[in-house]
């Protein structure tokens, strides 16, 4: 056995430690679990919030775009920081609402807002759906960093099982507690060797950060620029658009903003995160000094260019320390994705129908299906060859959708009903899953449309026509719920 993989393991059990160790002396009932007793303070709630830029999809698909795509990757950067901007007044709204109705899910904010538990088992669902191939990449990059930071002495498939059963057992145990004390230590690696890693080897390769873009030029012209078709500024534009608009509508992200003691921390994170953002900067660094150091690497594994790099730059014990790392932002946001997908379909499926049944029993389901999930994503991990930024792209077109519902509903006169909501949020689902499916852009669909529009992301199109249908519906009903209306003493 290596001195990597020993390094691997034992940020691993360490892991599981923590998570076990978190939940001593709490009851661990449905609101300790799922949102830590609404309990935790601005260093907390950033570190989760956090978990959500820092993940394994940062570590490598960031990497791994700007190996195999270069200047559109940095869509990641703009949209996650544009995204503080917004959170600024979004997110103290959403925390204020869900405090005074004790709220516990994303789904039972659609639920209270539209009075509707079938727009809640909606957004419920579409949470599920939308979280399962996030959960995927966090497996398959889990299982990329352990299999290579260990020189081939783990496959990828053994760290897929490794990395879902650590995470079923300290979900199943300590719920978001455990989260919150893992992204503590993942976050302080994270920021430390993203940083070396982004100054250190472009300037070991090529002597400075101009001389590296100087060099990738060189060998690959117009890779820096972007492209007239395909991947070009409109597709970057209204794909920054439609991230912006869905970063906060992820169940797990929810179930952060619930947990925060008081409004006045998001608009503190909102101020400092966008400067924490830079940070994705470097893996970018690290990419690019890839390209020319580690060529070859085609489609998906395009993933594999940091550490590939890496092992052929550092020893061993540090590559063992860059695979610990990297195991941490699989296991900090893949945590919260269980725990969400768990929570939504014990409360807010199964509860709907079962209503009578406590809030125990509830917890209780909700661990049981931890590891069903869990297995669920494991079988996708392991059979399924979409790189990870194909991923969390699927994965966004669909939780996008509830958006528009979400915004409008933060208005004291909500000119939204419910019947529009439910029928705005099928019709984009309904466009971005046929689309997907049937591997159409808009260009092959409207062949006769300038090359702009052709390139458009597909999940802003679904998100525009969800917006015109809501609206319809919902005028379209209150006219004539209007006109049902009786108008004098006599007509009634």
């Amino acid at each position: 056995m290596n001195i990597a993989l020993l390094i691997i393991l034992a940020f691993l059990l360490l892991s599981i430690f923590l998570g076990i160790r978190s939940s001593k002396g709490k009851d661990m009932d449905l609101e300790q679990w799922t949102v830590g007793g609404r309990g935790f303070g601005a260093i907390f709630v950033f570190l989760l919030m956090a978990g959500e830029i820092y993940t394994t999809f940062s570590f490598l698909g960031g990497s791994g775009w700007a190996y195999g795509k270069g200047a559109p990757a940095l869509y990641v950067l703009i949209y996650i920081t544009l995204s503080y901007v917004l959170s600024y007044w979004l997110l103290p709204e959403i925390w204020k609402y869900a405090k005074e109705n004790k709220l516990m899910s994303q789904s039972d904010f659609f639920v209270t807002k539209y009075r509707s538990p079938s727009l809640g088992i909606l957004a419920a669902l579409v949470g599920v759906v939308s979280m399962i191939p996030v959960i995927v990449v966090q497996l398959k990059g889990l299982g990329i960093i352990v299999s290579e930071a260990s020189y081939g002495a783990i496959s990828m498939s053994e760290a897929v099982w490794m990395g879902a059963i650590s995470l079923t057992i300290y979900v199943m145990i300590s719920g978001i507690h455990g989260s919150v004390w893992i992204a503590v230590i993942k976050d302080i690696m994270m920021v430390a060797i993203i940083g070396f890693l982004g100054i250190y080897l472009p300037i070991h390769y090529f002597g400075g950060f101009q001389p590296m873009f100087e060099a990738v030029d060189a060998a690959k012209p117009g890779f820096l620029k972007f492209p007239d078709q395909g991947l070009s500024v409109s597709w970057f534009i209204s794909t920054v658009i439609l991230l912006v608009f869905g970063f906060y509508m992820w169940p797990q992200v929810f179930s952060a903003v619930y947990s925060a003691r008081s409004g006045k921390v998001f608009r503190k994170n909102a101020i400092i995160s966008p400067l924490y953002t830079l940070m994705l900067l470097f893996v970018f660094f690290v990419g690019f000094t890839a390209i020319l150091k580690v060529p070859g690497l085609i489609g998906a594994d395009a993933d594999l260019s940091l550490l590939r790099l890496s092992i052929e730059t550092f020893d061993p014990w540090f590559i063992g320390i860059i695979g610990g790392a990297g195991l941490l932002t699989a296991l900090v946001p893949g945590s919260m994705l269980l725990m969400s997908v768990a929570t939504l379909l014990a409360k807010n499926v199964y509860k709907e129908f079962a209503p009578a049944v406590s809030d125990r029993h509830v917890v209780r389901l909700a661990k049981f299906l931890v590891p069903v999930i869990a297995l669920i994503a494991v079988y996708f991990t392991l059979n399924g060859g979409e790189t990870m930024s194909a991923l969390i792209l699927m994965g966004y077109s669909l939780i996008t959708q509830l958006f528009p519902s979400l915004l409008f509903s933060l208005k004291k006169n909500n000119p939204i009903n419910k019947y529009g909501a439910i029928a705005g949020i099928i019709t984009g689902l309904f466009i971005v899953i046929c689309i997907t499916l049937s591997s159409s852009t808009i260009g092959t669909l409207f062949p006769s449309l300038p090359q702009a529009a052709k390139d458009l992301n597909v999940g802003i199109i679904a998100l525009a026509v969800n917006f015109i249908v809501m609206i319809t519906v919902s005028l379209a009903l209150r006219k004539h719920a209007v006109q049902l209306e009786p108008k004098s003493v006599n007509d009634i």
